[in-house]
């Protein structure tokens, strides 16, 4: 079913105009399974599944509508940033697959920073022996780690793009009441682990716990949501979750099925529902 299938997850600068996402959405064609947004972040990850060739079109037809109307210098949010098209990683749904998904990554990037002027960061495996984490460019980008495709400071109003390959990744926020921002952060970091990235951050009234979690299919929500709800102080108490973009399946399969609810979670926001319609 995943063979021949790849997926790629444009986080875009922009969560609050609703016409203009809905627009977004028209451009990126068939190729779209999936748009989150959110308000606070200002930020919507957009995703898309296909075949290679129709991927790369609706991909290209996107982030080109991307560049167009946003601008970097007019954007507020809580979750970091450095460009309008800010991180844009490729996967092979079948992991034998995985070279090629580093080979879109790479005509993309190139293509981008050529046609839009853009500084294209790469991120994943760079040559045999060499590879680049998100985290690791966000901290270095235009220091230590220069564009590996287009013009070595950012477009003022585009900003830069990190493209990525990498395998499959679960997105996954967690909202508390009764914490402030500093004890958020410390709780981010009980929650962070090799296959669990974490950041806290101000939403409204509450502190959102954001986890990455790098390796679905061996460590889960239900682990953040077990570790985080441990170390709360008796006053503070978890609202809700959510799941960013789908899932896998076989993350689902985990977790026992009577806590999806509680974590956010829903057979029908997994990858595998999505290709069925």
């Amino acid at each position: 079913m995943t063979s021949g299938l790849f997926e790629c997850v444009i986080n875009v600068s922009e969560g609050q105009r609703g016409l203009l996402l809905a627009h977004f959405e028209e451009l990126a064609g068939e190729s779209l399974r999936d748009r989150h947004s959110d308000v606070f972040h200002n930020r919507s990850v957009f995703t898309l599944i296909h075949q290679r060739e129709a991927l790369l079109r609706d991909v290209r037809t996107l982030l080109h509508a991307v560049y167009a109307e946003l601008d970097l210098r007019a954007h507020v949010g809580v979750h970091p940033r450095f460009g309008v098209a800010d991180v844009i990683p490729f996967v092979a749904l079948d992991p034998s697959e995985a070279h090629v998904a580093v080979e879109l990554r790479d005509l993309v990037a190139r293509e981008m920073a050529e046609s839009e002027g853009i500084s294209a960061f790469l991120y994943g495996p760079l040559d045999v022996d060499h590879s680049r984490t998100l985290p690791e460019l966000r901290r270095h980008a235009f220091g230590e780690i220069t564009p590996e495709f287009g013009p070595t400071t950012p477009d003022p109003r585009k900003g830069a793009s990190a493209l990525g390959a990498r395998p499959l990744l679960v997105a996954w926020n967690l909202w508390v009441a009764g914490i402030d921002l500093s004890l958020g952060r410390k709780i981010a970091t009980a929650v962070r682990t090799n296959e669990v990235r974490t950041l806290a951050f101000p939403v409204g009234d509450e502190i959102q716990i954001s986890c990455n979690f790098i390796a679905p299919l061996h460590t889960t929500p239900e682990y953040a949501y077990e570790v985080v709800k441990s170390v709360l102080p008796a006053e503070a108490r978890l609202t809700r979750a959510e799941l960013v973009g789908l899932s896998p399946q076989g993350m689902l399969d985990l977790i026992p099925a009577e806590k999806w609810k509680m974590l956010g979670l829903s057979p029908s926001t997994t990858i595998e529902s999505r290709l069925l319609r």
